[in-house]
């Protein structure tokens, strides 16, 4: 069925185009909230969904100074650095991975991924390291290449001309000879690094984009990113409904999109820290000693085979995102009242086949019954229109 999407956000308009009769336009003249059936609402319901805008990736945060927001963490001690090779490369008799080692720095973990039968891709923002990083590749046939990039700005959104140590993912992979496989396939490559000290919910949510839209570096397939998180966030990453108060949207979308696994922790105190001018950081200043009580835990993110193996598409994804960044906003919230500003679809029945009650709450749902309960909106047949959306709302 034919329905307007010329006024739609860029996010939707895919989305709808690619399945009509998706959306329920209210106000557009396809199908407003007054051809709905009158039903007896409260509290959310009563309200028209807000799409929230998507996380933007190209300017930090503003509260504090660039340079406190940009010290990066260094492996120097030599024992750490073997025992996070033998993890990541595994069994010595296990044909390697390509691995690509985020913002090395001064190559003491570089030399022990080598030692370690490694075949390595060392992507360093740092024009500083470059030369001792490449002094470390000589007879090595090929085993190490360094390259000026940002994995962490690969494939920037900002637009305009993309500068070292930016890069494009496209140029990246070519260069390297990986072609795109099959999401159904095997890991192409990994992925090693920590997540910037000062940005990784960002980093998270670019991440998180990237997969579920298989674009950037997921274009390529299942790339399994193996990344050291400071605690605070690791624990919200992990967080279920047994830990509401942590319990958020990331949480759900990482737990569904991939199988995380810890593979190592370490205190913050064991790593170096570096300003962006390469000296090592004052630790007398309070905001770092707070950061070395603290822990890092290295987990191992590789993307489930079956993520889109039922409703769940690339061509989809951000309905399900906006759906569950509806829900946490109002966390406290019954997921009921949540669905009657999201579907006009009977919410009851939607809740009952996914074996729910109407009393649920949106922090006693499970990431997987968020994805049952998406995928059966989604495979519904009992209405033309699957999702409602209000173009009064579209420049929110």
């Amino acid at each position: 069925m034919w329905i307007p999407v010329a006024r739609l956000p860029p996010r939707l308009r895919l989305s709808a185009l690619a399945a009509a009769g998706r959306f329920c336009i209210l106000g557009s003249g396809a199908a407003t909230r007054k051809h709905l059936p009158a039903r007896n609402r409260s509290g959310l319901s009563d309200c028209s969904p807000q799409l929230l805008p998507e996380p933007d990736f190209r300017n930090p945060p503003k509260k504090a100074s660039r340079s406190s927001l940009d010290f990066k963490r260094y492996v120097t001690d030599r024992r750490l650095a073997e025992t996070l090779a033998q993890i990541v490369c595994g069994k010595p008799n296990r044909p390697p991975h390509l691995l690509l080692e985020c913002n090395p720095g001064p190559g003491i973990l570089t030399e022990a991924l080598l030692e370690a039968g490694a075949k390595v891709v060392a992507l360093e923002s740092d024009k500083t390291f470059i030369p001792h990083l490449e002094s470390l590749g000589k007879n090595l046939d090929g085993k190490l290449r360094v390259i000026h990039c940002d994995f962490f700005r690969i494939d920037p959104r900002s637009g305009g001309a993309i500068k070292p140590p930016a890069m494009s993912s496209e140029e990246l992979f070519k260069n390297l000879g990986i072609e795109e496989v099959p999401w159904t396939a095997g890991i192409p490559l990994k992925v090693f690094g920590m997540f910037p000290s000062r940005g990784e919910k960002r980093a998270l949510w670019k991440l998180a984009y990237d997969l579920y839209s298989c674009t950037s570096i997921y274009k390529f397939g299942r790339i399994e990113i193996n990344m050291f998180i400071g605690e605070k966030e690791f624990q919200k990453l992990m967080a279920d409904p047994r830990n509401p108060k942590l319990y958020h949207v990331l949480s759900v979308i990482w737990q569904i999109a991939c199988e995380i696994k810890v593979l190592h922790m370490e205190p913050w105190s064991s790593f170096d820290v570096y300003t962006r001018s390469g000296r090592l950081e004052n630790t007398k200043r309070k905001e770092v000693l707070e950061l070395l009580q603290q822990k890092l835990y290295l987990v191992q993110m590789t993307p489930r085979q079956n993520l889109f193996a039922s409703s769940l598409t690339p061509m989809n994804y951000n309905i399900f995102f906006h759906l569950l960044k509806h829900c946490f906003g109002r966390r406290t919230a019954t997921v009921i009242d949540h669905l009657r500003s999201l579907t006009p679809l009977d919410a009851r029945d939607v809740l009952m086949q996914i074996g729910k009650e109407e009393d649920e709450k949106v922090v006693n749902m499970y990431p997987q019954d968020f994805k049952r309960l998406f995928e059966t909106i989604e495979c519904s047949e009992d209405c033309a229109y699957k999702w409602l959306y209000d173009e009064t709302l579209e420049d929110m």
